[in-house]
């Protein structure tokens, strides 16, 4: 298998979509709590990498497998079918990349406490079901949301406690620290699921999945979008009022008329191949500025 097949298959280029909350986790942790565990770290980052490997083959396999329009998007569209990948190939990579991942989340699980295990058991769940079984999560009107909650949350607090799992406390007060710090991310990965789903809708509707852009509209769906976007600046303001987060972070302001310039392709026409990159576009500056600034916040002048 050519290495861009590879890399496409396992879509590379959407990695910073779970590897910025895990940055954001570190340096949330070190901000607030002044603690790390590199060492535990280092081995969760990897097991997520290989986990998210497996949920993006496992959907491509899926997609696949489930297709109803076996002739154009099958053949055509699907990696599989158009790069002719046999379908041992892909079921020995699933293989892999699960396996591995779950070993050392169990290894990382017995060097923190059983916390991550249960936070990683959800992650699994919906990794595995958001594409897999009867009624994949993917086709139901829950799919952003959930991909949102994993990645940009989850992701955030295994890695905090991970780091701080000798002083961490599981209180209302914390949870909603974290959640609020990790609520940028949770939307603008929910929005990149919905952007995909609102550019796939026809495409959707023939394999008969039903997002939630089938039962509100794409009017709904990009007025949804656009809140979604406001709403994470407006998070991260409102953890510096906190004092979550350093008073650094509001330099983020600066980035929002560069969003307002880049969402307007994609608010005009929503084709995939031309205007969901707008998205992918918007997650990717949005999140590489937000850690940029947190770690930058580290350093006492």
């Amino acid at each position: 298998m050519k290495i861009r097949t590879f890399a496409e298959l396992i879509e590379l280029k959407a990695k910073t979509a779970s590897i910025f909350p895990f940055l954001l986790g570190l340096g949330y942790s070190l901000y607030h709590y002044h603690l790390a565990q590199p060492l535990a770290l280092t081995i969760y980052f990897i097991a997520m990498f290989l986990f998210n490997c497996f949920v993006d083959i496992w959907d491509n396999y899926n997609d696949y497998h489930n297709a109803v329009d076996t002739e154009d998007y099958q053949k055509n569209t699907n990696i599989i079918g158009r790069e002719n990948i046999s379908l041992s190939t892909i079921k020995g990579l699933l293989a892999f990349f699960f396996f591995g991942s779950l070993i050392l989340g169990l290894i990382v699980a017995m060097m923190t406490g059983w916390a991550v295990f249960w936070l990683g058991l959800l992650c699994y769940a919906v990794g595995v079901f958001y594409a897999g079984g009867p009624k994949p999560l993917s086709s139901l009107p829950v799919g952003e949301w959930l991909s949102g909650i994993t990645m940009g949350y989850v992701i955030f607090l295994i890695c905090v406690y991970i780091n701080t799992y000798g002083s961490f406390v599981w209180t209302w007060q914390t949870i909603g620290a974290t959640f609020l710090v990790a609520l940028p991310n949770t939307l603008l990965i929910a929005n990149l699921m919905l952007a995909n789903n609102t550019c796939d809708l026809e495409e959707d509707e023939a394999n008969h999945r039903f997002t939630i852009v089938h039962y509100i509209g794409k009017s709904a769906a990009l007025l949804w979008w656009k809140l979604a976007l406001i709403l994470a600046f407006v998070a991260v303001v409102v953890a510096v009022i906190l004092g979550l987060l350093s008073p650094v972070l509001l330099v983020i302001l600066l980035i929002s008329p560069l969003m307002v310039k880049l969402a307007k392709p994609y608010l005009h026409r929503q084709i995939k191949r031309e205007t969901f990159i707008v998205s992918v576009k918007i997650l990717m500056i949005f999140q590489l500025v937000q850690v940029l600034l947190l770690f930058i916040s580290l350093i006492h002048f």
